[in-house]
Parts: C-alpha cells; structure tokens; sequence
C-alpha cells in the first residue's frame, strides 16, 4: 500500500482555504447586519451592508448545499 502524500496535501490545502473562506463571508454576513443595529440606532438606512450580508449568507448556503451534493453524489 502506497500512501500518495501529495494528493493528501491538496485536499488538505483546499480544505483549509475553503473553510477560511467561508468563515470570513459568515463573519462579514454578521457585521453586515451589526452595521444595520448600529444604523437603526443613529437614525440611518444601511441597506448596502444589509444586502451585502444577505450576500454573503447565500454565498455561504450556496458552499454548504454544493458540499451536501458533492457527499451525496454517486460518482
């Protein structure tokens, strides 16, 4: 049995930048919409960070549901 260390490495990679990523556009989601909080209680519309951050949520829904049909997938 032969161990291919290289393809374990970028999977490993990938992973890893993946899960970055997507943690980032969470958290970005979140401030999108403390920013609407904070605009509500300066009496402002924040409706670009409230929309950026819906966004971000659907960019994240969209990795989840792709890495669901990837597991799933019968290739």
């Amino acid at each position: 049995m032969k161990i291919d260390w290289s393809a374990i490495g970028s999977v490993f990679g990938v992973s890893l930048v993946f899960t970055v990523g997507l943690v980032v556009l969470f958290t970005l989601g979140i401030r999108g919409l403390t920013r609407r909080e904070q605009a509500a209680a300066q009496g402002d519309s924040a409706a670009l960070a409230v929309t950026g951050a819906y966004v971000c949520f659907a960019a994240c829904a969209a990795a989840v549901a792709y890495g669901i049909f990837l597991i799933v997938s019968k290739n």
